[in-house]
């Protein structure tokens, strides 16, 4: 028996191996993170500058001038509240409807539960299209409404079998002792099944959560009238605008608040306003994203 605090040899082959493995690990998370940091440098660097090329590292003439240009335009706070109000109603219905439905598959006692399970996989291969899809909405009420970003989204086929097979992995003596105690359904999934399940909901969070924020060509097809227009949706407006105005500016020189302004600058400062806030909330669930994917995927 080795003696505490001895060390262990290791192989030259073993040194190798580590030096390689972090060389190519800082060369992999450079090719990552790169991009990000290259737009965010054009976002901070003058339009008028970008387009000579060579920037690397740190912009070579300093501005705010893009942000500004964006957050001055009429209706971005409008925006931004919706588009933060439909991720959180959004993605909070999602959580509780796509949950209780996968906890209804997992019910031994329920006779339909394959059934209910075959439909929903079907609808993963098979849609009815856009036109369809429109008319439907349109019949319902929900065109020109907030409800069209949330109702149709309250059920996730992938997410309610995440869910499934995560639950599926938990002691099916707990359900049995509160069914025991007379609780019914609703209330063993609300207070025993849902607290336990905190790795696959905030897994399925994360994702809803991002899906419904990016999400721009949905409303423009469902909100034609603009009264619920998203962050996303004014973003692309204002790109529009600078990219008229850039070939305008290229004709006419006596545009002096634009002259700075290039399409590809006000491009990488709305990438960052859009990618900013989701890249700030992903670290709160990074722990329970690799686990809730990983243990849902794996169980069942």
């Amino acid at each position: 028996m080795k003696r505490k605090g001895t060390k262990i040899k290791t192989s030259l082959g073993s040194k190798i191996f580590d030096v390689f493995n972090v060389c190519f690990m800082l060369v992999f998370a450079f090719v990552m993170i790169y991009p990000f940091w290259n737009q965010l440098v054009i976002s901070f660097n003058e339009g008028s500058d970008t387009v000579k090329g060579g920037l690397a590292f740190l912009p070579r003439a300093f501005t705010v001038e893009n942000y500004s240009y964006i957050f001055t335009r009429t209706n971005i706070a409008k925006g931004a509240v919706i588009s933060v109000l439909r991720a959180v109603v959004g993605t909070t219905l999602t959580i509780m409807c796509t949950g209780l439905l996968g906890y209804i598959t997992t019910i031994q006692h329920f006779v339909g539960k394959r059934f209910v399970r075959l439909v929903f996989i079907i609808t993963m291969y098979f849609g009815g299209g856009l036109i369809p899809t429109f008319l439907l909405y349109s019949n319902l009420g929900l065109l020109d409404t907030f409800t069209v970003y949330w109702l149709p989204a309250l059920f996730s086929a992938y997410f309610m079998m995440l869910m499934a097979s995560f639950i599926q992995g938990l002691p099916d003596s707990l359900a049995e002792s509160a069914r025991l105690d007379g609780a019914n359904e609703l209330t063993i999934y609300f207070r025993v099944i849902l607290p336990l399940c905190t790795p696959v909901m905030a897994a399925t969070a994360i994702m809803t959560a991002v899906g419904h924020w990016n999400s721009w060509f949905d409303v423009m097809i469902y909100n034609s009238g603009g009264n619920w227009d998203t962050l996303q949706v004014y973003l692309r407006k204002i790109l529009m605008e600078s990219e008229q105005a850039s070939k305008l500016l290229s004709e006419q020189k006596q545009f002096e608040a634009m002259r700075n302004l290039t399409t590809s600058s006000v491009r990488a400062a709305t990438t960052m306003v859009v990618t900013i806030p989701i890249v700030c909330i992903y670290p709160f669930f990074q722990k329970y994203f690799v686990g809730g994917i990983t243990i849902g995927a794996v169980k069942g």
